[in-house]
Order: C-alpha cells, then sequence, then structure tokens
C-alpha cells in the first residue's frame, strides 16, 4: 500500500485556489470560499509560527503516537486568537457563537480542545438542541486550529507502516474526508484523504470506504456537469457516499478547498438519501 509522505503544508494554495474558486462561476460557494479564505490566512499564520512556539521540545511523539499528547500551550493562545477574529471578522451568528465560547473561559476551552484531540468530536452533556449547537461550534473551532497544529506534528514524523487496504487512517484511526484521483500511469491511483491528520494512504477503486462493499452494481458513481472533476462515489449498502478530487481531469484542484464548492453535490446527495461519511470543516 503505498503512502503519500507529509512535506511542508502550502497554505498559499489553498488561500490561493479559494479565492480563484469564488469569483470563476456562479456554483462556486462564494461566501463559503470567502470566510474559508479569512480562515486559511489565520491557519497560514499559526502554521509558520509554530516553530517558534515549539521551543527546543521534540516535536513527534516519543512512541509514535499522534494522539498520545497535545501540546495545550502552543494551541490555546492561538485558539483565542481564532475566537477573536471570529468576533471581529465573521457574521453575526458565529460571531455570537465565538463570544459565547470564549465566554468559558481558558479552563473549559482547553477541555474542549483536548476531548477533541482524543475523540475527533466533543460530546455534548445534553441532547438538546442547545446542546447539538454547542457540539457544532465546538467541534468547528477546535477542528480549524487543530488543523495547522496536526500538519505541522506530522511533518515531523515518519509515515506509517504500511497495512492492507483499510477505511480508516493507518495513523490517527480518523475517518476519510475525501478520496483523491492521482495519475498513474493512463489511468488514476485511488487515495483517501484523513479528515484529522490529512493522511493520503491508497484504497481500491472498487470498494466502499465506509463499510467495505465490493459488488460493483452497488457501488454506483455520480457527478454534475458543473462539477465534472469532481465524482459521487455512493453506496447502496450502507447509503454513504465518498466525494472523490479528480486530478486526473483538474490538476490545479486542491482537494480540501474544491471540496467546500460542491455545495450542490451535498445538496444532491442528501435529497437522494445518502451520508457523507465524514463532513468537513464548514459542512458543505
Amino acid at each position: 500500500m503505498t503512502i503519500l509522505a507529509a512535506g511542508k503544508v502550502n497554505y498559499r494554495a489553498r488561500i490561493e485556489r479559494a479565492a480563484k474558486l469564488a469569483g470563476r462561476d456562479e456554483f462556486a460557494a462564494r461566501e463559503i470560499l470567502s470566510f474559508y479564505g479569512l480562515l486559511a490566512k489565520f491557519q497560514k499564520g499559526y502554521y509558520e509560527r509554530l516553530p517558534k512556539l515549539w521551543g527546543k521540545k521534540a516535536v513527534a511523539p516519543a512512541n509514535g503516537d499522534l494522539r498520545s499528547e497535545l501540546n495545550l500551550g502552543v494551541v490555546l493562545e492561538a485558539f483565542g486568537e481564532l475566537i477573536t477574529l471570529a468576533e471581529e471578522r465573521t457574521p453575526a451568528a458565529l460571531a455570537e457563537e465565538a463570544a459565547r465560547l470564549r465566554s468559558k473561559g481558558c479552563a473549559r476551552q482547553g477541555e474542549i480542545l483536548l476531548e477533541f484531540w482524543k475523540t475527533g468530536m466533543v460530546e455534548s452533556n445534553t441532547g438538546s438542541e442547545s446542546g447539538q449547537k454547542d457540539r457544532i461550534v465546538n467541534d468547528f473551532f477546535s477542528r480549524a486550529i487543530l488543523q495547522p497544529y496536526v500538519e505541522f506534528v506530522t511533518g515531523a514524523m515518519l509515515p506509517p507502516a504500511p497495512l492492507m487496504t483499510v477505511c480508516r487512517c493507518p495513523r490517527c484511526n480518523a475517518l476519510p474526508l475525501l478520496g483523491v484521483l492521482r495519475q498513474e500511469g493512463d489511468g488514476g491511483k485511488r487515495f483517501l484523504l484523513c479528515s484529522f491528520c490529512s493522511l493520503e494512504w491508497e484504497f481500491r477503486r472498487l470498494l466502499c470506504a465506509k463499510c467495505g462493499e465490493e459488488t460493483e452494481q452497488k457501488l454506483p458513481v455520480y457527478s454534475a456537469e458543473q462539477f465534472p472533476y469532481i465524482r459521487m462515489e455512493c453506496c447502496e449498502t450502507c447509503r454513504h457516499f465518498l466525494r472523490t478530487i479528480d486530478l486526473t481531469k483538474d490538476g490545479n484542484a486542491v482537494p480540501l478547498v474544491d471540496d467546500l464548492a460542491a455545495v450542490p453535490l451535498t445538496l444532491w446527495a442528501e435529497e437522494n438519501g445518502y451520508r457523507r461519511i465524514q463532513g468537513n470543516l464548514l459542512g458543505t
């Protein structure tokens, strides 16, 4: 199995791609992409500051387990900066949620970050509508600040040992966010992109990334004229879908960013009874 080695993250490419998609045509989700551009600029600055913030302590976990520890001191101050950015530069609804998160104080913010770091989600204490809203907000802010942190840490780690085709990330056990088709010979090789640590690992073309279904007739693939390079790989057995960015059709695509713009595809999938294996940062 092929695992793509981590390198320095190119946030500039993400920012430029978001700007290009936002102005390209009527199908691009302009408001979403403009917000992502603002967020990516913040993440870029944080990512570039991390070597100095980290100091002399080893970056890679000694035991090779990514989630074994979180350098909370390095994250918490930047978390506060992200909350301030949201309060000052985002629409009123998100700004209000950011203010509410700030009011919880640093101790609770640290607990939220640690919980997301360990599990990939922050559980609500209640099943109420307000509790569900809190979970979504906590998950978004945690994911937004931990993404550059994780990418910095994994850049110092060795890739995990190759395994047989697996539906979860072989480095951190998170669910896949996307599929990516990369040019290989006369065709494309399929990879899965981890929703937590951004690792890409090779995955069979004809296999559901959620339940492992491998019957071709149960694995329909759909696409839309406005997104010819984005595949909706669906499974009739588990009723989940994986969005896959086909770089053999558009080599300029940046998977994390192009995924955000494909809002109509998500709406189509939901209308047809499919659920996404793992949602992206902005829920598009």
